[in-house]
């Protein structure tokens, strides 16, 4: 009589864990951004760029906080699928096919 092997319930990672796993991360490390800008900025130092653009001191500052959650936000959307259809809704005009001929109604 031949036995079978025992069969295992381990399913490889798909599409949608890695999605997940990786905004996780990406609300992990937005959440770092705004928690720890004090000692951002005392160990990399200012950003001129913010610093300049940014109009007031500490303008580095703002720009870890401000980074940090547009990071979450984005996390947020691309784990939802809202992502996608945000830039579908908002940008999507701009790729359409242009090359083929509009039909002529004669």
């Amino acid at each position: 009589m031949a036995t079978s092997l025992p069969t295992s319930d381990f399913q490889p990672l798909t599409s949608t864990h890695l999605k997940y796993l990786i905004g996780f991360l990406v609300i992990g490390i937005g959440t770092l951004l705004v928690m720890k800008t004090e000692w951002l900025v005392n160990n990399f130092g200012r950003i001129e760029w913010a610093e300049q653009h940014l109009g007031i001191e500490g303008g580095t500052r703002i720009f870890y906080k401000l980074l940090g959650v547009v990071l979450i936000l984005g996390a947020f959307l691309a784990m939802s699928g809202a992502f996608n259809s945000l830039l579908t809704n908002t940008f999507g005009g701009a790729f359409k096919d242009t090359t083929t001929a509009p039909e002529s109604g004669y």
